[in-house]
Order: structure tokens, then C-alpha cells, then sequence
């Protein structure tokens, strides 16, 4: 069966179904082929993530440093997952928490943080005073600006 780009106006024209069903054939979703590599969140893992930062938030209403940090203590993969529904990379979102609250954080910094949670999702962050705890506090700080 040939595709509609291979065959002419005319020809296309007098068998549509045939050629739409031939190009509905091909399609699927790219997450369905995504590479699952190490460090690939399952959806579970992800979703419950979005659920708790849902719910620590009220519903995403309360966008605060004091609503989020909590939930990234009890939840870490919530940091990631705050960090898609920003649309920014990790180095994007260093930069932006960088030029945001002033702390030094460099992509490497932000990349690692990331990479770590979603290693271990549920493992606990180093924090009470840590560097990473500045970091991430940099980080939710400029989300809550963006949101």
C-alpha cells in the first residue's frame, strides 16, 4: 500500500479511506518508544509525585516555598515533577533560579539534583543547613516566581 505523499491528487481522491487508514496505521505515541533507560520515572512514580505537590498546594493554589519544600522533603520525585510542568531542563531551571534568588547554583549542581531523585525517588534529601538544601530552596523559590 503506498502512503498518500507517494501517489498523485487524482488517485488519492478516489480511495481517501483506504490512504487515511493506511497512514493511522503507522502512527504511534513516541513515549510508547522513548528510550527507558537508567534514570527513565515511571508513570506511577511520577504520578504520585504530581499528587502529592497537588495536594501540598491545595490544589495548586498555594504556590509557595513554605506549600512545596515540605511536600519535596516527604515526596523528592515532586521536585522533578515541578520541574517538567515548568517546561525548563534542569540547567534551564539553574539558570533561571540563579538569576532569580541570587544563589549559586550551577547547572552541574541542578543536573545532579535531578539525576539523584530520580535514581532513588524516594529517598531523602540532604538538607537541615546542606548546600543542596539552599539549592533546592533556590529552586522551588523561582518555580513558585514562574508559576
Amino acid at each position: 500500500m503506498s502512503f498518500p505523499f507517494e501517489v498523485g491528487f487524482d488517485e488519492l481522491q478516489s480511495d481517501l479511506d483506504t490512504y487515511v487508514d493506511a497512514v493511522f496505521g503507522c502512527l504511534e505515541s513516541e513515549f510508547l518508544v522513548m528510550p527507558k533507560g537508567e534514570g527513565f520515572v515511571e508513570f506511577p512514580v511520577f504520578e504520585s509525585g504530581y499528587e502529592a505537590l497537588k495536594r501540598g498546594t491545595g490544589g495548586f493554589r498555594t504556590v509557595t516555598l513554605d506549600a512545596i519544600l515540605p511536600v519535596i522533603l516527604e515526596t523528592p520525585i515532586a521536585l522533578v515533577v515541578l520541574r517538567c510542568m515548568l517546561g525548563f531542563t534542569p540547567p534551564e531551571w539553574a539558570y533561571y533560579a540563579s538569576r532569580h534568588t541570587g544563589v549559586e547554583l550551577t547547572q552541574g549542581a541542578a543536573r545532579t539534583i535531578d539525576r539523584n531523585i530520580r535514581m532513588e525517588p524516594c529517598a531523602p534529601l540532604p538538607m537541615k543547613g546542606s548546600v543542596t538544601e539552599r539549592r533546592i530552596c533556590a529552586l522551588i523559590t523561582a518555580a513558585c516566581h514562574a508559576l
